[in-house]
């Protein structure tokens, strides 16, 4: 399968958070803002890319070659949450402002679904290296289009008076995540 069809397959039409619906805690939760919505995405998007290389390469060199699969789960934690902690230092160092806006959303990416499910789909699918880094890079460009579009849509709408209370934050961070996941879903036809 050519490199491009995997990148766009996993940015748009297999997009984790509108039509696989994983790592949906941290998009809610920080999209209220841009500059804190681009700042999780590029985050996201460096942990999703440089955890699936490691665990790619951990994988296969080292849990298939010893038939010790079974320890994928515990093994891929480990080596996700070792980038989330890397991460958290180096912004809590060179971009505090950023850091204390992301607050607890930063370490919950540790947890994040999306990332150990790119780690785990590049394995189930039996992707070559360059395959995982064009999957892993893709979805981490598709959260990071998705965030993005949502926080424009949130900073445009909450607190807008024409808005009834009841409908302000999170019940409209919600219909408007429906309504992009049916607009992604006309991507299911691209490839």
């Amino acid at each position: 399968m050519s490199m491009f069809f995997i990148f766009v397959g996993a940015a748009l039409i297999n997009n984790f958070i509108l039509t696989q619906f994983l790592g949906v805690c941290p998009f809610l939760g920080v999209s209220k803002k841009m500059n804190t919505a681009i700042g999780m995405g590029l985050s996201v998007l460096f942990v999703m890319t440089i955890g699936a290389a490691l665990t790619h390469v951990v994988y296969h060199q080292i849990l298939a070659r010893f038939g010790i699969e079974f320890l994928q789960t515990v093994v891929f934690i480990l080596i996700i949450s070792s980038i989330v902690q890397f991460i958290e230092l180096y912004m809590k160092k060179m971009f505090k402002s950023l850091y204390d806006m992301l607050g607890i959303f930063l370490p919950l990416m540790t947890t994040n679904c999306a990332i150990m499910g790119v780690a785990l789909i590049n394995i189930r699918d039996t992707y070559s290296f360059a395959g995982a880094m064009f999957n892993s890079v893709g979805a981490g460009s598709g959260f990071l289009l998705a965030i993005i579009i949502l926080a424009a849509i949130r900073e445009k709408y909450d607190n807008h008076p024409s808005i009834p209370v009841v409908f302000q934050g999170f019940p409209l961070a919600l219909f408007s995540t429906g309504l992009m996941s049916i607009a992604f879903m006309g991507f299911q036809g691209l490839i």
